[in-house]
């Protein structure tokens, strides 16, 4: 899993194994709820195989606001971060090979790389992807219709439309499942 990330972090063999080791690898069920929205993020996922969504409970209605897919690095960022109760929901989609790091050890990590600023900046930015999303996902998701927010989704991420389940995909759009088939529908018609 991890050989592929090797070149793009120059460590010595021995430090390189060390962080590695850092890691446990976990075999999961669709539907196994890795992060309970209220406690308290103390791991970070890479995904090696399956899908992750990240959602929330809106007076009994799941909300989803992100999807995860292979080589992505998900957690509840601002709940492992700061050690604060988590807005979200963690769920495997699909079955899933994970690998998890437990905060203390990916801060030890973090303090020894942050002296790299090539390390370092890499790092940061990978935090800040999920942020960019969510500041497109809010923008979009008060400006945009929900047949363009479709048609973002098909252009910008197509692996969602193959591998979700539609009624998460609703979600994410902020329909139900009828408004989305409709959609579909009409575009399918405009073809």
């Amino acid at each position: 899993m991890f050989e592929q990330f090797r070149d793009k972090f120059p460590f010595d063999d021995n430090k390189w194994a060390d962080y590695v080791n850092c890691f446990k690898r976990i075999e999961v069920p669709a539907k196994t709820l890795l992060l309970k929205e209220g406690e308290i993020s103390k791991k970070m996922f890479l995904i090696e195989k399956g899908s992750i969504r990240a959602w929330f409970n809106n007076k009994g209605k799941d909300i989803t606001t992100q999807f995860f897919f292979e080589n992505n690095i998900v957690s509840s960022i601002e709940s492992f971060r700061k050690s604060i109760p988590s807005p979200i929901n963690l769920e495997s989609m699909e079955p899933s090979i994970l690998y998890w790091i437990s905060k203390s050890d990916l801060n030890r990590i973090i303090d020894e790389i942050k002296e790299i600023p090539d390390l370092r900046d890499k790092f940061i930015d990978k935090i800040f992807d999920r942020t960019f999303d969510y500041i497109k996902y809010f923008i979009s998701s008060i400006k945009d219709t929900p047949q363009e927010r479709y048609l973002t989704l098909l252009k910008e991420r197509p692996e969602i439309i193959k591998r979700v389940p539609q009624h998460y995909i609703a979600s994410y759009l902020g329909i139900s499942t009828v408004h989305l088939s409709r959609v579909k529908n009409k575009l399918n018609r405009q073809k």
